[in-house]
């Protein structure tokens, strides 16, 4: 099979398309046949090397991408909950593996994977799970809903724009941060748009997935709450402010849901370009693009 590593960490030139055999699934493990990867920041991270830097990814070469739908292909001892032909999408978790989700095939925990609704495309299904559980994660860190204001940074971009529904849902008075030109977007979701930080301390609680950092501390109220998306950037803690930072996790039953919710419409599922494994550095390449909408998609 096929698949997209990195030797020496660079620029999106630095990936390669191998020739790799298939491998196994162990106990508790599935293969997911690979129809569709979703293309995130932490990929093009780990491309440059970064994980490796913080000591948090050894291999070389590295594969690359954590989002994934496709079908199940095969099933290791013990795993009950999928079976073989099933359709299903989801997250590797971790920075630092051989063979990740740019490629034909994927071994992953079962724990890690849910079934896809039938009605959800593979490539529609790729641009839910790291995006969606960092987003759903993220709010349960920025503590009880109850009509508390809250701002959500990047909103129009891939983990924004699922934060938005989400705290709506969950009770927030939700602000979100992003460009006029997002107004619809972020205005559809039933949240207000600002398009520029107030500098006044106005919000209970921060959601950063723009990675603002520090001075974004400057909106959120005295013993407020403030969650990056970044474990490894969080910024100090000020008047009695919590700072803290999700790392996102598997969690199938989470997954589920928030892939039935895409299915029906709740949440959208935004597709920004559809590149073919073959020219995965074209898809890093077009990661880089400032204010990116709607989520790449890496299809074999």
């Amino acid at each position: 099979m096929r698949a997209a590593v990195v030797t020496v960490p660079g620029d999106p030139d630095a990936i390669r398309i191998v020739e790799v055999a298939t491998p196994a699934p162990g106990p508790g493990e599935v293969l997911v046949r690979v129809e569709a990867a979703g293309v995130n920041p932490v990929d093009a991270q780990t491309r440059e090397g970064f994980y490796h830097g913080l000591g948090w990814a050894t291999k070389s070469p590295v594969g690359l991408g954590w989002d994934v739908a496709g079908v199940i292909e095969a099933i290791g001892l013990g795993v009950t909950r999928l079976s073989v032909g099933m359709p299903v999408a989801g997250m590797t978790g971790v920075v630092d593996r051989d063979l990740a989700t740019y490629a034909d095939a994927v071994l992953l925990p079962e724990d890690a994977v849910a079934e896809r609704p039938q009605e959800l495309s593979a490539i529609d299904a790729a641009t839910v799970p790291l995006s969606a559980l960092t987003a759903s994660q993220a709010l349960d860190l920025a503590g009880t809903a109850d009509g508390r204001s809250l701002l959500i940074t990047g909103a129009a971009g891939a983990v924004g724009g699922f934060a938005l529904v989400l705290a709506v849902q969950r009770g927030f008075a939700v602000t979100g941060l992003a460009r006029e030109t997002d107004r619809a977007f972020v205005e559809s979701t039933g949240a207000t748009l600002i398009t520029s930080l107030p500098g006044l301390p106005t919000y209970a609680a921060v959601v950063d997935p723009a990675m603002i950092g520090q001075s974004v501390l400057d909106s959120i109220e005295d013993a407020g709450a403030y969650v990056g998306v970044a474990p490894s950037a969080v910024p100090e803690p000020e008047r009695a402010i919590s700072t803290s930072a999700v790392g996102a996790r598997a969690d199938s039953g989470l997954l589920a849901a928030l892939l039935a919710g895409t299915s029906n419409g709740t949440y959208q599922a935004r597709v920004r370009s559809v590149i073919p494994l073959s020219e995965a550095s074209r898809a890093h390449h077009e990661l880089g693009t400032r204010g990116l909408r709607g989520k790449i998609v890496i299809v074999p």
